[in-house]
């Protein structure tokens, strides 16, 4: 898809040759599975690398954001560099570096070596997506590709979902490390058959030799820009809570080189003759839109696997493998219903599937809002496997509607893109939730403590309760006192937590409602040409 000529349904020649195009299409997304599962395997054993490293849970969050960016700065620029070396060195190369990178992640010594590691494999792993889905576009007639990108759909929106569960395995019964050495043999495996199975063609070679030719160069100062941008808004909003805002020079600073370098960006991609990205598609009523609603999706599809199976170990006594096992049932109908949604988007118009998916959606987040200490597991699943239903919903059809209209030398442009702003959607979903979590539980521990004062009739009848309680289990008077006080006090934090995550949720229930305008302002497309094919 990202390829020009095979995403406008051309007949160009392949870049590759293969024997076996399923073959391929299962290599292909077993790599690319394994790259989009790092976004997640991670996120259910936090806890573990946060008390592994002696670091706190804000700073281990990094873990997934620093992946989240790097990979989401490597998206942009991939196509160039695909077409200067050749798809198939590319990919290679993004493969080897990527398992080599996951296993210097598991050996990790201390959090700043891990981050490094993370932002390598993060970055190794952006060139990897969009190459996949070119290499696929060439295996496969036009006929065809729709059930390959099927496959490779499932391959992208499944493996958030699995990464806790097999991440929560590990972490419980190895250890944290293994979230990441795992990608070691698998990787190793996969570069073994695409090196074997996948082979350029002498066109490939006249097709390089022609881009090499032509001049072009890499946009190195908008590369330079767009990654300032977006590391400088990881780090604005990842230390903003913890730095007091602004009231700190440093978030200041940061805050001001996000901004300057996104100022400087604008008319950069706007006049650049071969820009980094295309800023006038950002500016159409429909790619611009489609941007937008696939960050808002990437959002809750990132942000959801990591604070259900955090809620779930840090309020109702989960493992991490029973907080991965609550996910797991969501990523089974999402597996469902991406061939289901493949079907009726050649039926339905892509706005108002997007449209319904966001909604049932939004429905799930309102569910999560009604959090107690009662809730038992199924809970949690069903509201996973209402997120399940409605992102097939939005991620095919949003494929036809981002592509229509476009002409066939953007249409790589509008494939990174659309990549990367499930990342970097993702990215600031986590920062935004994280910051939410973290300031209303301080708000409402403030308001409950209000409440804990010896003149309170409740709180003194509590007290006498719970002394009573500890004392008729061995405690002496002055003990239970004192336990019966750290009692109240722990009540008073959990109560304060469980307000926070609904804060959280409502957040995301807002993010998501959002999308739904912004989808039904959409044109209509002509089903017949898009084919509900495509999956990103």
């Amino acid at each position: 898809m990202s390829d020009a000529e095979a995403t406008a349904g051309g007949t160009a020649p392949p870049s590759t040759q293969a024997t076996n195009p399923w073959l391929i299409a299962i290599v292909v997304s077993l790599a690319t599975f394994m790259e989009v599962l790092d976004t997640t395997i991670a996120n259910v054993a936090l806890r573990y690398i946060s008390g592994g490293l002696a670091v706190s849970s804000d700073e281990a969050s990094w873990v997934v954001t620093t992946y989240l960016v790097s990979n989401a700065i490597v998206l942009v620029a991939s196509s160039y560099f695909a077409e200067r070396f050749g798809r198939r060195r590319f990919y290679l190369l993004c493969l080897a570096t990527f398992t080599i990178a996951s296993i210097l992640c598991g050996l990790s010594w201390n959090l700043e070596a891990l981050l490094v590691f993370r932002m390598i494999q993060g970055f190794a792993g952006g060139g990897m997506v969009p190459t996949s889905q070119a290499i696929l576009a060439d295996a496969f007639p036009p006929a065809k590709r729709g059930q390959a990108f099927a496959l490779f759909g499932v391959a992208v929106v499944v493996a958030p979902v699995i990464g806790p569960t097999l991440g929560g395995y590990l972490s419980d019964n190895l250890s944290w490390h293994w979230c990441f050495l795992i990608n070691g043999p698998v990787g190793v495996f996969a570069f073994a058959l695409v090196y074997a199975l996948l082979k350029e063609t002498p066109k490939t070679k006249q097709m390089r030799e022609e881009f090499r030719r032509k001049g072009v160069r890499f946009d190195i100062v908008g590369f330079l820009l767009i990654a300032t941008f977006l590391g400088s808004l990881e780090l604005t909003l990842d230390r903003g809570q913890t730095d007091d805002w602004f009231g700190s020079s440093f978030i200041i600073m940061i805050t001001a080189i996000c901004v300057l370098s996104f100022l400087l960006a604008i008319p950069w991609v706007l006049t650049k003759a071969n820009p980094i990205i295309d800023g006038r598609l950002l500016g159409t009523r429909q790619f611009g839109s489609c941007f937008i609603v696939m960050m808002a999706i990437g959002a809750i599809l990132i942000a959801t696997t990591q604070f259900i199976p955090q809620v779930v170990q840090q309020n109702y006594g989960y493992t991490a493998t029973w907080a991965g096992l609550a996910l797991s049932p969501g990523g089974l109908v999402t597996m469902v219903m991406m061939f289901v949604a493949g079907r009726i988007s050649s039926l339905v118009q892509p706005k108002y599937l997007i449209a319904i998916g966001s909604a049932v959606i939004a429905m799930s987040m309102w569910q999560l809002t009604e959090l107690y200490p009662g809730l038992n597991f199924g809970f949690f699943v069903w509201s996973r496997l209402y997120i399940g239903l409605g992102l097939p919903l939005i991620f095919i059809p949003i494929t036809s509607a981002s592509y229509y209209g476009l002409k066939p030398e953007q249409t790589n442009q509008a494939s990174a893109m659309i990549n990367a702003a499930r990342n970097i959607g993702g990215s600031i979903g986590v920062c935004i939730a994280s910051n939410v979590l973290a300031h209303r539980e301080q708000w409402h521990q403030s308001r409950l403590v209000e409440h804990v004062t010896p003149s309170s009739p409740a709180y003194h009848e509590t007290l006498q309760t719970m002394t009573r309680y500890f004392a008729e289990r061995g405690a002496t008077t002055p003990d239970a006192q004192a336990q019966a006080t750290a009692w109240i006090g722990q009540q008073v934090q959990t109560q304060a937590s469980y307000l926070a995550y609904i804060d959280v949720f409502h957040v995301l229930m807002l993010i998501v409602l959002c999308a739904i305008p912004l989808a039904l302002i959409l044109s209509n497309v002509d089903l017949k040409e898009s084919g509900g094919g495509g999956a990103h």
